[in-house]
């Protein structure tokens, strides 16, 4: 394990960002922040800290558990990270997934004409 990490190489390793430009893509737009200030991907992270990134339309939260540079597998980074999303955050997310989506039975094919009409006069109420 390493002492000094910087936060996008950190965010890469546990697997919360694909790549580690992604992560520091993220930083550097202002959508990473340590209590409550935006960091640049070269700020170095330390135990116990709190990571607030902002995916519209929530903010994840997660706490640093432990320190490692290295990219790991999913079932190790559960040892170097905590997510503590609060459940408001989280059932939000669900809401803005379901909005606005209609369910077809698996197999019926793309809506008819006439079905298309039906569900925009439906929508617009």
């Amino acid at each position: 394990m390493d002492d000094k990490v910087r936060v996008d190489k950190w965010m890469w390793a546990v697997r919360i960002f694909k790549t580690r430009s992604m992560a520091a893509d993220a930083c550097k737009k202002g959508k990473v922040s340590i209590g409550g200030v935006t960091v640049k991907p070269s700020r170095e992270v330390k135990l116990n800290e709190k990571i607030d990134i902002r995916v519209p339309p929530i903010i994840r939260s997660y706490r640093v558990k432990a320190i490692s540079g290295k990219r790991m597998s999913a079932k190790l980074a559960v040892d170097f990270v905590e997510d503590i999303t609060a459940q408001d955050q989280l059932d939000l997310l669900n809401a803005t997934k379901n909005f606005g989506f209609e369910q077809r039975q698996r197999g019926t094919g793309r809506p008819t004409k006439q079905e298309r009409r039906l569900i925009d006069k439906l929508k617009k109420g």
